[in-house]
């Protein structure tokens, strides 16, 4: 495809003008040289700010790519039920975890597990986390990101990947969260209205919304049959919300911009806006999958993953193309910095410090994250072509498939120590250890007849039985104290209930409408 002058102008000037402003307030961010500046943004983001950052770090290309993939092939409209269960997921991290993790003046979730447990159980999840963020994550981002470049302007992976691998970490690098939500608040709104911008133009095309249904009546269903390989209704009543709470309430790369809030209620605030911007993302991430398959379906019936940018090259007209292909270029550079400051701040706290130097100061602290940054994107940038070969299924299969080795574990040693509060940290330990056998054999021996949802479920509930079997026999004599450093009231306010129960009722309500 080849794109206007009056597009490529438009495509440099948002990247370039996306940088600027991000490094600029990174600057600023940064006047104290702090681990907090550079880690938290100081601690000092506004609800708005947040909310953005995380519909802005969520959907990238793992989205675009993958997700509307997903939506071409044979899941539909039900891969909707992803961002609609993370409407209902995110309300209740604003309810229930985050004031827990303000309350105990958390950098990280790590940090947080060993409150509760001991420094094993924190190590246990630095590990996993940092394998998923840099293997799997910011591998998959970087490319699918490579494969849109590639689809849409004509470059070659292994370039497109090294371009999104350097400006990714030209302002991840520099100034730390606070760049990366800055970033964020752009290319996410941006995203927004790109995305929106294609869907109506795809519709329009079609025929209408009239048209759209009936020709794409075979994929407008969001309960699916208990025998479908992929996405069953026993998964949306059990597995999918494992990846779902892991992702919003324990990844350190989405929960790590509400640790930086002003406030509890900045950051409670913040997720709830977030959470209603999710019920708006099917029209921008999932009815183009469908509208591509109606529209080109000879073109993807090799590779669904290249829905998105086939609708893009071929419906969006010269002059608008640069915008829509700056949003959505934008949000890679930009969900790729968020999980490379991640996944330093981890390295950095979490065992940097936490391990090896102990004493280390404010400054060199931040020095190390700088340089876990670049090696971070030098490793992902190595293992992104990888993904191209067919045995992966897909990206967005793959992003998911992954999760099922750690997030059952990580999330039933949080909930269970949660609720339970004498829980031993053996169990913690144990559980956590417990994840990679027991779906590692489901994976291996039962992947054809039970989908990788349904066996997250059975991964979870093992570990539960594991734990509560470990703690009926060796009970904590006494439950174990978290530490106060914001001493705040867990309990939420009544606007943010009422906001939150509402956001509920209308997810349900789509559900009952579109099922």
């Amino acid at each position: 495809m080849s794109l206007s002058i009056f597009d490529i102008v438009i495509f440099i000037l948002f990247i370039s003008g996306v940088v600027g402003l991000s490094t600029w307030q990174g600057r600023k961010a940064m006047k104290n040289h702090s681990g907090e500046d550079y880690f938290l943004a100081g601690r000092g983001l506004g609800w708005g700010l947040i909310g953005i950052s995380l519909i802005g770090a969520n959907i990238s290309t793992e989205q675009f790519v993958g997700m509307s993939g997903s939506a071409a092939g044979n899941v539909g409209l039900a891969v909707a039920s992803y961002e609609w269960i993370s409407c209902i997921t995110l309300v209740i991290v604003a309810l229930f975890f985050l004031p827990r993790f303000i309350r105990s003046g958390i950098f990280t979730i790590p940090e947080y597990m060993e409150y509760r447990y001991n420094s094993t159980a924190r190590g246990i999840v630095a590990f996993y986390s940092m394998t998923a963020l840099v293997a799997v994550s910011n591998s998959a981002v970087i490319y699918s990101g490579a494969l849109f470049l590639e689809r849409m302007m004509g470059i070659e992976m292994i370039w497109s990947v090294v371009i999104i691998g350097i400006l990714a970490a030209l302002y991840a690098t520099y100034g730390g969260l606070a760049s990366v939500v800055w970033a964020d608040l752009v290319q996410g709104s941006a995203l927004i209205i790109g995305g929106l911008i294609v869907t109506f133009i795809g519709i329009h095309l079609i025929g209408g919304f009239d048209n759209f249904y009936i020709k794409g009546a075979a994929k407008m269903h969001m309960i699916l049959p208990a025998s479908h390989k992929v996405l069953p209704w026993t998964a949306l009543v059990f597995g999918l919300w494992i990846p779902a709470f892991y992702y919003w309430g324990l990844n350190q790369y989405i929960i790590q911009r509400t640790l930086g809030a002003r406030t509890l209620k900045e950051g409670q605030r913040g997720i709830l806006f977030a959470a209603a911007l999710k019920l708006l993302t099917p029209l921008v991430v999932v009815i183009p999958g469908i509208i591509a398959f109606e529209l080109y379906k000879d073109q993807i019936a090799i590779n669904q993953d290249l829905a998105y940018p086939t609708l893009i090259r071929e419906i969006v007209p010269i002059g608008l193309k640069g915008f829509i292909f700056a949003a959505v270029a934008g949000t890679v550079v930009s969900a790729l910095a968020a999980m490379l400051n991640s996944s330093a701040t981890i390295f950095t706290l979490d065992l940097y410090r936490r391990h090896w130097n102990p004493s280390v100061s404010d400054r060199k602290l931040v020095r190390v994250g700088r340089v876990m940054t670049v090696f971070f994107v030098v490793l992902a940038c190595i293992i992104a072509p990888q993904l191209a070969n067919p045995s992966f299924g897909g990206v967005f299969t793959f992003i998911q498939e992954f999760q099922g080795y750690i997030s059952p574990g990580i999330l039933c040693a949080f909930v269970f120590g949660l609720i339970v509060k004498r829980t031993p940290a053996m169990a913690g330990v144990i559980g956590l250890l417990a994840n990679v056998p027991i779906y590692g054999v489901l994976h291996a021996f039962a992947s054809a007849q039970i989908s990788f949802l349904n066996r997250m479920a059975i991964t979870f509930g093992c570990i539960v039985l594991i734990m509560a079997v470990i703690t009926f026999i060796i009970p904590l004599k006494e439950p174990k104290p978290l530490p106060v450093k914001n001493d705040i009231t867990i309990k939420p306010e009544k606007s943010i209930l009422i906001a939150g129960l509402l956001l509920i009722l209308t997810t349900i309500t789509l559900y009952y409408i579109f099922r």
